[in-house]
């Protein structure tokens, strides 16, 4: 069975050459975080990447590593446009945030045919979610009632940033059954020097804890999944009056939303691996520390792709 990873990174802006957080070099041979979730994704039996990105980056974007991982694995581009909305609809005026995630996987409609997986541009997974997630994917199929789909449960512990807050998908998962029950989108989480977690949000602050499921937009599904983003996103646009200039059709909110309407399964798949990215520049040194520490643990060999 043919699997596509699918990476969102619509988000990379157009000045490249070091200003950019996601291309910062971080391996020994110049290898930027996309190059080991690609490596993973390889490793684990994904035969495909699709790129998400701006139509303004592509010719920057392909010299910097599209053209290089051209070479490991079959490689295809969407992009993702602001103004790229279904007919009735138009862009608020002066709005320039784009849409989100879920506008974002939905530029896949048409050339993702095949049972999916969605990451970030600028975050490490490791490589146990990549196997959990692949797994899942070849050892079931679309469900004609509900769509089905996998996530990987990211302990919170695990992806806090020593140099600010962040904002992450807070999970309440059936004990059970491994099975999502709720998403909440949740920001500006820390944790304090006593390790307890604060975040913005009243209601998830009265009981976040260090161990609780998150979200990393680590995202298993089939195309019907995709399919329904185009009516969502509709019904999206429809009601953004209360906040034009920022409002934004994200998969959490998606997910929670087809959850509360039992039109979905999510099998969440808890990975202990260790979260590393860039939110903020401050991150590298731990990055490039925590690579440096894989390799020489034996995870991942010096030269990437030789």
């Amino acid at each position: 069975m043919k699997t596509t990873l699918i990476i969102m990174a619509a988000g990379i802006g157009s000045r490249f050459g070091g200003g950019i957080k996601q291309l910062e070099k971080m391996g020994p041979n110049g290898e930027i975080i996309m190059d080991y979730s690609i490596y993973d994704a390889v490793e684990a039996g994904f035969d495909k990447v699709v790129f998400i990105i701006r139509k303004d980056i592509e010719a920057d974007f392909k010299e910097i590593i599209g053209n290089r991982i051209g070479k490991q694995v079959e490689v295809d581009y969407v992009f993702q446009d602001i103004n790229d909305i279904p007919e009735g609809f138009t862009v608020p005026e002066g709005r320039t945030k784009p849409w989100g995630t879920g506008q974002a996987v939905l530029c896949c409609k048409g050339v993702v045919k095949e049972p999916f997986l969605v990451i970030n541009a600028d975050d490490y997974y490791g490589k146990e979610a990549f196997v959990k997630m692949h797994d899942f994917l070849v050892n079931h199929e679309e469900d004609k009632e509900r769509f089905r789909l996998g996530m990987a449960g990211y302990v919170l512990k695990n992806t806090l940033s020593d140099n600010g807050t962040v904002t992450r998908g807070v999970c309440v998962v059936d004990e059970k059954s491994g099975y999502l029950e709720k998403i909440l989108e949740t920001h500006s989480i820390y944790a304090d020097e006593k390790g307890k977690v604060h975040c913005e949000e009243a209601d998830v602050a009265e009981w976040i804890h260090p161990d609780v499921n998150v979200s990393m937009n680590m995202w298993a599904g089939y195309p019907d999944f995709i399919d329904y983003l185009e009516e969502g996103f509709r019904e999206f646009l429809a009601h953004i009056e209360d906040n034009p200039m920022k409002k934004e059709y994200l998969l959490p909110n998606i997910v929670e939303l087809l959850l509360n309407q039992d039109k979905a399964t999510v099998k969440v798949y808890e990975t202990a691996d260790r979260w590393f990215g860039v939110t903020y520049l401050e991150d590298k040194p731990f990055v490039v520390d925590s690579i440096r520490g894989l390799i020489k643990d034996g995870v991942y060999p010096e030269n990437l792709w030789a």
